[in-house]
């Protein structure tokens, strides 16, 4: 990890090797909240079109990865609104992963229905610095931290990992061999689609090294958004599941002969590799698909 800006700038390589690794040890295996200034989000129109550029930023100093992985559920039941981190962001068990598998396991297609709406959500966040906000300009030449799905992960890693002999991989989180990246938000079918986003030319975020450190030291850390204190217990989270659901502490789903091959959520995330095929399981919900709504959602639920 980089402590000093010097360091920062000489061991770019080092950086971008421990960054690929770690993408493809996420896929091979939340302090913050909506109402925190820290967190950046692009607006849209009435017709749900945005547009902005942002640079993503390397690891602030004394972290090795420049994103934290978090994973939540959101959904409710006849006992009302079910939204909390998800345990497994931590490696630990996690009641609603461990129910959804019986449910899935079952091999009842009503139970796996119930799963299809009781899945994880995959988000992550990241330091950016707004290079143009046409919405909020104040927020332009400033440091937020963002928080974006699986899809605009997939378009950091494709930087990463180009599908072309011809196409040189890019560190999309390097400050003077990366590329701004341009968000364009679409509403299609009525989510919000990032297919059209995508990377500008390889460059400096900024000429001055001097101003490159500033923004540099003035990064957020990462790692608290993994600290357990922001994590509800086994026990806490059992018990609000079995609430939402109406559900006894030993009850289980309509079962019949389990699956050889039982249901898992991570099967939803393809790794990072352009040879790895995506998993036939769950189609993978993202953060950018219904992040608004699971504001007004939590806002409901906190009011029960």
């Amino acid at each position: 990890m980089a402590t000093d800006f010097s360091q920062l700038k000489r061991s770019r390589q080092n950086q971008f090797d421990k960054l690929t690794s770690e993408l493809t040890k996420l896929n091979t295996v939340q302090a913050g909240s909506s109402d925190d200034d820290r967190l950046w989000k692009p607006e849209v129109d009435k017709a749900g079109n945005g547009y902005a550029v942002i640079r993503f930023l390397p690891a602030p100093s004394n972290e090795d990865v420049p994103f934290v992985r978090i994973w939540d559920h959101g959904f409710q039941g006849p006992g009302g609104w079910y939204i909390e981190k998800s345990l497994t962001t931590l490696g630990k068990p996690d009641p609603v992963s461990e129910y959804n598998t019986q449910l899935w396991n079952s091999g009842v297609e009503a139970n796996k229905d119930l799963v299809r709406k009781q899945k994880r959500r995959l988000s992550f966040v990241s330091n950016i610095y707004v290079v143009k906000d046409p919405a909020h300009p104040e927020n332009e030449g400033k440091v937020f931290l963002y928080k974006y799905g699986k899809k605009i992960f997939d378009k950091l890693n494709e930087a990463m990992n180009p599908q072309f002999e011809d196409e040189k991989p890019v560190n999309p989180f390097d400050l003077w061999e990366g590329a701004n990246f341009k968000l364009k938000i679409r509403q299609v079918e009525g989510y919000r689609n990032y297919d059209k986003s995508e990377f500008d030319s390889v460059g400096p975020l900024l000429d001055d090294d001097e101003e490159l450190e500033k923004l540099w030291r003035s990064e957020y850390p990462l790692q608290p958004f993994l600290d357990a204190s922001n994590f509800k217990s086994y026990e806490e989270l059992k018990e609000k599941l079995n609430k939402v659901l109406g559900l006894t502490g030993t009850a289980k789903p309509q079962t019949r002969a389990e699956n050889s091959a039982p249901w898992d959520e991570d099967d939803a995330t393809p790794a990072p590799s352009i040879k790895a095929k995506a998993a036939p399981a769950l189609e993978q919900v993202t953060a950018e698909d219904d992040d608004d709504a699971m504001d007004f959602f939590k806002k409901l639920a906190e009011e029960d």
